[in-house]
């Protein structure tokens, strides 16, 4: 697995890094330490540019001192270019699996702050991308078992999320939970706005979204139960919007990482991954991973170089 773990000098940058050292990965996992120096808007003498490329490379060395302490493979890149151009075009070159970037979240100034560069790589990115806020128990990896909320609709997109979820180690005493949310067939109700149908018919798409739900929940279970991950035991369907499901759900159990597809790689990922996905990474209060399908994912991947 290879993981690009793109960085900065704040805060949130050190809970990727203590993530990513905590976590188990599979055998073979390659991680690449990523800062970015944007110059293109420098304004100032030559030597302080020389000392922001100074403080880039001792701010790599210390992480990727830190990972290698884990006993994880680790090499670093530094860039000079947009922060949120450069890391979806390195994860493509590199053939990277999955991008982590930390979330500035502390308020509901989130979407403005996130959305700078975290959000425009979760948007743009060729490969799965985790935003990793700090654990909700004050907890890392390395402290205790994650909860991790996993949802799905029994799509395509959300049957890769719960493959990876069931392929990949996770610390041990892990929990998942699993969510399949069967929506409102009508979400406004009682309006005069309201289409009409038969109510034979409205019974039959209800008892069609019903099953659509459950079958997408036993489905998962079952793929999660035979990789050997611990399932919670009151996993159900719920009613509702998925986005405000998968949020207060995960909220209200304390999740540490929800779990979601992504239905877009490329151009409509701005209207498809918007309507779940994104609203869900971007509002959590816990990290979220978007799986994405990295089979074709970026060109062939270019060997790295060590330091």
């Amino acid at each position: 697995m290879r993981i690009l773990l793109a960085i900065d000098s704040s805060g949130a940058s050190q809970y990727v890094i203590a993530e990513a050292a905590c976590r188990p990965w599979p055998s073979g996992t390659v991680l690449c330490i990523q800062t970015v120096i944007d110059m293109w808007n420098w304004i100032g003498p030559p030597e302080l540019a020389e000392d922001a490329k100074r403080q880039a490379k001792s701010l790599v060395a210390a992480a990727a001192y830190e990972l290698r302490q884990s006993g994880h493979e680790v090499f670093s890149e530094i860039d000079t270019s947009l922060a949120k151009n450069a890391i979806p075009a390195y994860a493509k070159k590199w053939g990277a699996n999955l991008i982590m970037i930390g979330s500035h979240r502390s308020n509901a100034l989130t979407r403005f702050v996130v959305g700078s560069v975290a959000h425009a790589v979760l948007r743009t990115a060729p490969c799965s991308v985790e935003i990793v806020r700090p654990r909700p128990r004050g907890l890392t990896g390395c402290s205790r078992g994650m909860k991790i909320v996993v949802g799905t609709d029994g799509s395509n997109c959300s049957q890769k999320a719960v493959c990876a979820v069931a392929n990949r180690p996770w610390p041990a005493e892990s929990l998942v939970n699993v969510i399949s949310v069967q929506e409102p067939i009508f979400p406004i109700v009682g309006t005069s706005f309201d289409p009409y149908f038969p109510v034979d018919v409205v019974d039959e798409m209800t008892e069609r979204e019903r099953c659509r739900a459950e079958d997408a929940l036993t489905s998962a279970r079952q793929m999660l139960s035979s990789a050997g991950v611990k399932l919670c035991d009151t996993s159900v369907t719920l009613l509702g919007d998925p986005r405000n499901i998968l949020l207060d759900e995960a909220k209200s159990w304390g999740a540490d990482l929800i779990v979601v597809g992504s239905h877009g790689r490329h151009g409509f990922d701005r209207v498809l991954l918007g309507s779940v996905s994104e609203a869900v990474a971007m509002h959590a209060h816990c990290s979220v991973e978007v799986i994405r399908d990295t089979s074709t994912a970026g060109d062939k991947p270019a060997s790295p170089t060590y330091s």
